[in-house]
């Protein structure tokens, strides 16, 4: 892992001009990207989008959205080149902190059964498996299932 620099000074709320530098990771690390529209969405109905930065460039993001005790992540993504330095952690992490604040005491997340980097970054940070959901996400070949994660923050 290479130097990290304070997370308090790199996180701050994703903003609207953070999005075409949020679109080119988007783009860069995924077959089946979210679109401009679907991160607009989530800025404009108040989920917990979180830009982490570092001078004048975003290295990734995060967006979670937090209700009823729960908190949902639904996407984590680092900049090609930043990966495996351990910036995902940190940004998972950060939202971990931030549905503390919002007093949720679980986190639950999707992902591909096929990232298995993610899946080993999940179950390191004290997820486990509690659900499947079938041809949840596009595939190459037709769609490609969820493993539903979760934990608990309290």
């Amino acid at each position: 892992m290479s130097a990290m620099i304070d997370s308090s000074e790199m996180f701050r709320p994703m903003r609207a001009d953070d999005l075409d530098q949020v679109i080119e990771i988007e783009n860069e690390s995924h077959a089946y990207p979210w679109t401009l529209g679907i991160f607009g969405d989530c800025l404009r109905v108040g989920y917990s989008c979180w830009s982490l930065v570092v001078g004048e460039e975003l290295l990734g993001y995060g967006v979670m959205s937090a209700a009823v005790g729960e908190a949902h992540v639904l996407n984590i993504c680092v900049r090609g080149k930043y990966q495996r330095q351990g910036y995902g952690r940190q940004i998972l992490s950060h939202l971990i902190d931030v549905a503390r604040v919002h007093s949720c005491d679980t986190m639950l997340l999707e992902v591909r059964p096929s990232n298995q980097g993610a899946i080993a970054l999940y179950k390191d940070e004290g997820f486990q498996e509690v659900g499947h959901r079938n041809s949840y996400y596009p595939a190459r070949n037709g769609r490609e299932d969820a493993l539903i994660l979760a934990r608990s923050i309290a």
